[in-house]
């Protein structure tokens, strides 16, 4: 019982100190609010566009936004993060997704044809019916399902990488 009640002491403590610090400003610094990642990415892509072709994107956060049908070729979206994003229909032809994080996102019926995916985080994303042909996927991390789903209908080769699309994905023949 001594070791919680010395807990809750210390707890209220510092509890106090905080509300101190917070209602005197007793900080070097002044307090900012901290807006939660979903409320600044949803104030930054409030009006997308529906044509971003050839786009510079580099690291912009995609977080529950609605990409439906959007052009995105020939985009720079390096080190983007999409995080459970709709991107059905979208053109990400050529698009250059190197390092981007895709966490539960949809590219069903997208068009990925000669995008570069290299090292790309693409857990629980779902590709139903995506075109890939040249896409190169050279490290990327992806749910072994999806994977699968993807060697049975991979084809060309991209044209910056040369790598086979079935070779980078790991594709056993």
């Amino acid at each position: 019982m001594h070791f919680y009640s010395c807990c809750w002491n210390r707890f209220r403590v510092l509890l106090l100190v905080c509300l101190l610090i917070f209602v005197f400003g007793w900080a070097d610094s002044p307090v900012m609010a901290i807006t939660a990642p979903e409320l600044r990415v949803k104030q930054i892509n409030q009006d997308l566009p529906m044509d971003m072709h050839g786009f510079d994107l580099k690291e912009q956060d995609f977080l529950k936004v609605d990409l439906n049908g959007v052009d995105l070729s020939g985009a720079d979206l390096r080190g983007a993060v999409f995080n459970s994003s709709q991107l059905q229909e979208a053109n990400l032809q050529g698009a250059d997704l190197e390092n981007v994080v895709a966490f539960a996102s949809i590219f069903d019926r997208a068009d990925l044809r000669g995008a570069n995916f290299t090292n790309a985080m693409l857990m629980q994303s779902r590709f139903k019916d995506a075109l890939i042909d040249g896409a190169d996927f050279s490290n990327a991390v992806l749910d072994l399902r999806q994977q699968k789903e993807l060697c049975a209908r991979a084809e060309g080769t991209n044209a910056v990488s040369g790598l086979s699309t079935r070779d980078s994905l790991g594709c056993r023949s």
